[in-house]
Parts: structure tokens; sequence; C-alpha cells
């Protein structure tokens, strides 16, 4: 629990730069006052690091100029020094190949700015996808005392008096598009209605649904996670994360405090709960090994038998964010799982889990389900294993078409995602809804970055049939406002000589959810056959950082971190001098 012993001024990290009557200090000092700062500002003080996602480049993430200035505004009615430090903007839409590709970058970033610079403790602000994970990744390595502000979602879409999701209806009505039942005009209104304001994606989307884990795991303030952008709770809650964080430098509560065992299981229960993002299972492998744990998908597949899912919201469900959090939001939904919870877990407010849940409550029961109703007895991700996925693959049964969950097909094989582009459409494509797609070269290193292609288009032919779902198999990883019976994050990839490389299309492939597995119908001697023709492809990178992350880069149910920082190995502050 809490450690009651306050730390002294003279023991704060950011004294060994101000406080020393030196050289370096003097020149530490004196370019501290050229900022406009006087020595009363910062002496005997926090130096709070606010790092800030903010560009004009992310979309979700474009009210953080403002937010920084909500921060500020606590640390400085705390008592502490903040200051504002731009990092690595990962806008999930524009950036290339992917903003997985450059998860680890965020974090080898920050880890690095909050080892380098004077700072005592830190505020980070994100909410689009991957940018939480890879806040909270560096945060724990380099293990200052660290609070989260998450980015909040936006307002629900509308068309023609329809609500409209982030994602799941992009995909929905895209189909209606190309099957001719909505018109060039319905689809141009569609776009100009399903994104009205500030925030990230309003389904419970990776963005929701990484936000909703890193308060649960313990780093943001109670109900934080949940608050939409525009709300004029944002701002406050910004604030008093500001003034929170002061405190928790004086305390000495660092990351790794925080970050238990009880709690990666309390994170694990809540995304079964939520109907999550697939995505959070890279994620949390990769967060929970910086603070050394070592988390096999067992462990998804294990606690999401005793957890029910109980959050009625799209793409498994009916609502939004706003009508999440206006039901009583993430806090009241733990607050319904206690005893399914650890409650007794550290968090960021200095109280246990357990504590800061107390007062809420579910004021919508449609949106939130009570714990003894749920929608479905046991969470929604299913890890898969069989002679396609040796070391796991997931599948998302929440958004998942009941009847194909246990379906045999023959399989159409895409070579990689220029190859599908290439042949999906055409109307000789030997494809019919029994068929089972199937694209590889989309995983970690194929990819690269594992991009979220995992919700292959239906075949146009069969789009215009009235043909709305099929099973899909990929090395990649789908968009957490996906839906549909994707198998998604297929381990070893294909790139690397994975058995998914190694199908050919007319393979009869079958998908047994029901038996946790997923096997290409063929011999072993069969499948070694072939794998003695198979040849690895030739590396697309060869300089910067791709070259870094094609060399380094982990499978899928390893957390696809960096080989050098997939541990809790501490490397030490720099000498001052």
């Amino acid at each position: 629990m809490l450690n009651n012993k306050r730390k002294k001024s003279s023991e704060l990290r950011s004294h060994r730069w101000f406080g020393p009557q030196s050289l370096r200090a003097f020149g530490h000092r004196s370019r501290t006052l050229q900022m406009g700062f006087s020595r009363k500002d910062y002496e005997g003080k926090p130096v709070i690091g606010i790092l800030n996602t903010w560009s004009e480049l992310s979309h979700c993430h474009s009210h953080f100029r403002e937010r920084a200035q909500d921060v500020k505004r606590g640390v400085w009615q705390a008592g502490g020094f903040p200051v504002e430090i731009p990092v690595m903007s990962l806008a999930e839409v524009y950036q290339k190949p992917t903003t997985m590709m450059y998860r680890n970058l965020l974090s080898m970033e920050v880890e690095e700015i909050l080892r380098s610079y004077p700072i005592d403790g830190c505020v980070l602000m994100g909410g689009c996808d991957k940018t939480p994970p890879g806040l909270l990744m560096g945060a724990l390595s380099m293990g200052l005392p660290s609070i989260f502000v998450p980015a909040g979602p936006m307002l629900r879409g509308n068309w023609h008096g329809k609500t409209l999701g982030s994602g799941s209806d992009v995909w929905k009505y895209w189909d209606e598009l190309r099957a001719g039942n909505i018109t060039e005009d319905d689809w141009q209104d569609i776009e100009e209605g399903i994104a009205r304001s500030v925030g990230t994606c309003m389904t419970m989307g990776t963005a929701a649904t990484m936000t909703s884990i890193v308060e649960t795991l313990g780093f943001s303030l109670p109900n934080a996670s949940t608050i939409p952008a525009p709300d004029s709770n944002h701002p406050r809650m910004a604030s008093d994360s500001g003034r929170r964080i002061v405190d928790m430098v004086w305390e000495d509560l660092t990351p790794k405090d925080i970050l238990t065992w009880p709690s990666i299981e309390n994170a694990v229960r809540v995304l079964m709960a939520l109907g999550g993002s697939t995505n959070a299972l890279i994620h949390l492998i990769a967060i929970a090994k910086r603070a050394g744990f070592s988390m096999p998908l067992e462990l998804f597949e294990q606690l999401g038998k005793s957890t029910p899912y109980l959050v009625n919201m799209r793409p498994s469900g009916e609502y939004l964010m706003e009508d999440f959090h206006y039901a009583g939001g993430l806090a009241a939904l733990l607050q319904e799982m206690r005893p399914l919870l650890h409650c007794d877990a550290l968090t960021c407010t200095g109280k246990s889990l357990g504590e800061n849940i107390e007062r809420f409550k579910i004021f919508n029961h449609e949106v939130i389900k009570p714990l003894g109703q749920p929608i479905l007895a046991e969470g929604g991700l299913i890890i898969l294993k069989g002679n396609l996925a040796p070391n796991g693959a997931v599948i998302k049964t929440s958004a998942a078409t009941p009847a194909l969950l246990n379906h045999r097909g023959k399989a159409i094989v895409f070579d990689d995602y220029n190859d599908m582009e290439r042949q999906l459409d055409d109307p000789d494509l030997d494809v019919d809804e029994s068929s089972i797609l199937v694209l590889r070269n989309s995983g970690p290193q194929g990819g690269p970055g594992m991009p979220e292609w995992g919700m292959l288009p239906i075949p146009k032919k069969l789009v215009q049939k009235g043909v709305r779902d099929m099973v899909r198999i990929s090395d990649a990883r789908m968009s957490g406002t996906s839906y549909g019976t994707c198998v998604l994050h297929v381990s070893p990839e294909s790139w690397v000589g994975g058995p998914l490389a190694l199908v050919k299309t007319g393979d009869v492939i079958e998908l047994n959810v029901t038996n946790r597995e997923i096997n290409v119908l063929i011999s072993d001697e069969e499948m070694e056959a072939r794998r003695q023709t198979w040849s690895p492809k030739i590396r697309k990178f060869k300089r910067g950082y791709g070259q870094l992350f094609t060399e380094h880069v982990q499978q899928a149910h390893e957390g696809c971190d960096f080989d050098f920082l997939s541990s809790d190995a501490a490397t030490d502050d720099p000498e001052i001098h």
C-alpha cells in the first residue's frame, strides 16, 4: 500500500539539476530564467513533465493544446512546476503503414525524455489507439510517478436521423454503397456526419478500450476514461490530474507500485466485460512485460470464461461512449464487477480501486447490464490454437456471426494486401459465402507493423447478393471498431515462415470456436513438404527505424515490443556533468 513518508525538496530528482551550487546548475538555472520563469516558480517544487501528443494531424487530440493548459493550472495550484513537452503523435487514420509500427518508438521517446530531463513526475496525455500503451510503456520503463489524462470520446455521429458510430458504420455503409443500396450523395453525407467533435472514436474501439484499461490498471482518475471530450467535466478532470501528480511525486508513488499482477487481472476482466478491442491483447502483454510480468494468451481465455460481457456498445452492441458515460461510466461498471475484481489494487489516487469506485452506480441497465443478467455469459474474446496458429490467434465472438463460429470452407488465399485488392472484386474469382478468405504477410514484420487489415472486405459479387460476413483469417490486426467472423493475430506470422505462409487456395480450413481450434486440413507430411519449398521474402527496409523495427519486433503473442525493451530492466539516470 501507499507509503506515508513524503519526500523532501532536496530528494527531488530535479534538485540534481537545479539545487547544487555548481557550474552546471548555474547553467540550468540561468536558462530557466531566460524563459521568463523566476526562482520562486521552480525552487523546491516538483518539476512535472506534461507529455502532449497533440499535432495538427492528430485528429483525436486536436483539443490537447487547451487541455495542457488545464493540466498546468492544476500543477501550479498544487505547488508544482509544469513543463509541457511535445512527444510523437500517432494519428490512427493518417499514419502509414500503421501506427502500430510506431508505438514502440513513442515508448522509447517517452522513456528517454523522462530520463534525460529534470523531471520528477509526468502527465501522459493520450487517447488514440496506440498512444495509451506507447505512453504507459515508456513511463513504466523509466519509473517516475505518472498519471494518464485520456483524450475522451467524440460526440455520437448522425446521418438522416440515424446514430453513427466511428469505424463500425463506415464498414457497414461502405458495403451498402458497393451493393448499390445507398447513393454517393448518401455516402458523402455520412462522411460529413460521422465525426462531429474533438475526441477519439466513440465506439468501443481500441481507443475506448485502452483508455478504460489504463484507468482500470490504476493510472487515471476514477471515470476519467469515459468523459466525452467536449464535456466540461473533461477540463476539470485534466486539472484534477495536474493537482494529483504533484502529490504523487511527494508520495513517491511510481508506476510499478500501481501495475501489479492483481491490477493486470482486473484489466483483462474489464476487457472482457467491455467486449473490447482485440488489439488490447497485444498492448496488455507489452505493458505487463515492461513491469516484469509474463502474460500468456491463455490468461485471457482463463479469465474470459468467468467474466460476462456486460457493456452493450458498438461494434458488438447498440450504444456509444456518451451513453456509456451517462449510464455511469467505467467506474459504475467496475462497481458492478466488484465481486470479480481485486479491489485492494493501489491506484494513482493513493487509494485502492475499491475505494475509488465506491460511490458510483449504474443509471441505465440497457447500456451496462447487471452482473447477473449479462449479454453473454463469457467474455467476447476467444484464443484459438491449431496447426495454423501454433502460438495462438484471437477471434472476437461478440462481434461475429454465431453460425460461422464452427465452420469449414475452402481457402481463398491472398499473398498480401495488394494481391487482395487486385483479386477481391474480380467477377471471375472462384468464391462463395462458404469460402474462407485468407490474408498473409500482414503481421508484425510482414505488414510491416501488423496493420488493421484483418476485417477483409467481402467480395463485391457476394455483397451484391446480400452477404455481409464470412470467415476471414490473417496475421494482421483489425480496428477495434470492426466486426465480423475474423481470426486475427495468427502467430507466428507468415512473413517469418509461420504455417499461414504454407496455405494454398482450395485447402479446406476448419474454424472450431467450441474447441478453440483453427486448422488447415492437410497432413503433417504435406505441411512439411510445403515448408521445404518456402523461402523468406526480402526485407522491406534497408535503413533507419524501419530496419530497427523489422530486426527487433517480437511476434503478436509476445506483445510486438522490441526484444531489447521487453523487460523491466532499469537504466541508470544520467550523470549531471
